[in-house]
């Protein structure tokens, strides 16, 4: 083969590549004071259920721990958000104060999960809330939270114990992205002791658990823009939504390619 032969194959094998390239799925992580081996200190961590299920799934997770700068460095350089789980929202974040039952914050976790929701909304970016990622996508909008819902139901089955995954039915939206993607109910695995109290505008609840706590939110607005109350990376993890926000990353990063392509030289 001459070398413009050969040049041609590498630029078609490079072609392909590019078409074939796995999305990046940028993963909201903890910064938090941990043991390992010799090492009591600081650290950026994340379970690592979410970046099995995310592999499974198709893609490729990009932790993104809190951090003063960059926001829009790391929105640009991911295909989709997956806001994690973790500690509560701060109550100042929807003008609250703190109430009984509440319990440790993270405000620089909030500040920066915040900038990067903000972002990835205004990009067009398939986001996905986790358990407390579902809380701050409504705090983000305008939302509230109710602070501690085993006040309000009187049983803490969303919570069980520290560490204690609770099973929960949750009814499902007809029409909704999460009944076409979980049919019209689903048993979750729950660990939450806050919920959505008011709704913000933008958002649609499309899953409520049989004592009427909000368990999914949808943002009809944006393509995908998902949140949910419950953990779907736990035992084993259900893929159907790590594969739907996958899925929707590439048709995303599809329609950016060729949107550059027509503008191209």
């Amino acid at each position: 083969m001459d070398s413009s032969g050969s040049e041609r194959q590498a630029d078609g094998n490079a072609a392909d590549g590019a078409r074939t390239r796995r999305p990046l799925i940028g993963l909201t992580t903890y910064r938090e004071r941990a043991v390992t081996g010799v090492w009591d200190t600081e650290f950026a961590l994340l379970h690592n259920a979410y970046v099995d299920a995310v592999a499974r799934a198709g893609g490729v997770a990009v932790l993104l721990p809190p951090q003063e700068l960059g926001a829009d460095e790391a929105i640009a350089g991911v295909d989709a958000l997956m806001l994690t789980g973790g500690s509560d929202v701060d109550p100042e974040r929807y003008q609250q104060r703190p109430q009984a039952g509440s319990t440790v914050v993270r405000p620089w976790r909030d500040d920066w999960e915040l900038r990067l929701l903000a972002r990835a909304l205004a990009a067009g970016l398939p986001v996905l809330g986790v358990c407390r990622g579902a809380q701050l996508l409504n705090v983000a909008l305008g939302g509230t939270l109710d602070q501690h819902i085993p006040d309000s139901v009187g049983h803490q089955r969303h919570g069980p114990a520290p560490g204690v995954f609770g099973e929960t039915r949750v009814t499902l939206s007809p029409g909704s992205v999460l009944a076409g993607l979980l049919g019209p109910t689903a048993i979750v695995a729950c660990h939450h002791h806050q919920a959505i109290d008011k709704l913000a505008p933008e958002l649609a609840v499309t899953g409520w658990s049989d004592d009427d706590i909000v368990e999914a939110v949808e943002l009809p607005a944006h393509r995908f823009a998902v949140g949910v109350q419950w953990h779907p990376e736990q035992d084993g993890g259900d893929l159907r939504l790590f594969q739907a926000l996958v899925a929707a990353a590439v048709v995303r990063k599809s329609e950016q390619n060729q949107g550059a392509s027509r503008v191209g030289p």
